[in-house]
C-alpha cells in the first residue's frame, strides 16, 4: 500500500521500519568505510543508504549512513563508531535537527502520445527533465524519501526503463555542525 505524499519531512521511516541517519566525519584514508561497516554488521544493523564524499578539505570525508536494526543497540553503535581510528565524530540526525534529501533519476519510454502526461507528473513532483529523445526521457527529482517513492509510484503508469537513486544526504539545521 503506498500513498502519495507531497510534504517534506526530513527523516522518515523506511519500508523496513524505523531508520536512523548518521553523519560521520572521518579522515580521508583507505579502510575507514570497511571498519565502520564491520561495526554495523557485528550488531546486525543493515545499511539502507550510504553516501560518502570528500569534504571541503581533501583530508576529510563525510559519510551519511541510514541504518535499520534493533533500536536498543543504536546508542552502542554510535559509541563504537566514535571510538574508531580515523573517525572525527559521529552524530545521529533527527527530523528536528537536520535536512535530509535524496536524488532520483528515472528513464521512461514516452512517445508523443504519452509525453504530455509524463511531463505533468514530473512537474507535479517538482522534477526536471534532464534528457529528451523522440521515444524516451530522463527525469530528475530531489527531495525526501517519501516524495521520491510517490514520484516513482506515479511514473509506474509509463514504461520505466531504469531508475537510479542516491542515498540520503544530511545537513544539520542552523549553526550546528553536521
Amino acid at each position: 500500500m503506498s500513498s502519495i505524499v507531497t510534504t517534506d519531512t526530513p527523516v522518515e521511516e523506511t519500508h523496513r521500519g524505523a531508520s536512523n541517519t548518521l553523519s560521520i566525519l572521518v579522515n580521508n584514508s583507505p579502510g575507514v568505510l570497511m571498519r565502520i561497516c564491520q561495526v554495523f554488521s557485528r550488531r546486525a544493523f543493515n545499511i539502507d543508504s550510504l553516501v560518502v564524499s570528500e569534504g571541503r578539505s581533501g583530508a576529510f570525508s563525510r559519510m551519511t549512513i541510514d541504518i535499520s536494526g534493533n533500536p536498543e543497540g543504536f546508542e552502542q553503535i554510535i559509541k563504537q563508531v566514535n571510538k574508531l581510528i580515523d573517525v572525527i565524530h559521529c552524530h545521529e540526525h533527527t527530523a528536528q535537527n537536520s535536512v535530509v534529501r535524496e536524488m532520483l533519476l528515472v528513464k521512461i519510454l514516452a512517445d508523443n502520445t504519452q509525453r504530455s502526461a509524463a511531463l505533468q507528473v514530473i512537474e507535479h513532483f517538482a522534477g526536471k527533465t534532464v534528457d529528451l529523445s523522440p521515444t524516451s526521457m530522463i527525469a530528475m527529482f530531489t527531495g525526501t524519501t517519501s516524495k521520491l517513492d510517490a514520484a516513482t509510484t506515479m511514473l509506474d503508469q509509463f514504461e520505466v526503463i531504469e531508475t537510479v537513486r542516491t542515498g540520503k544526504v544530511v545537513m544539520a539545521r542552523g549553526s550546528q555542525k553536521t
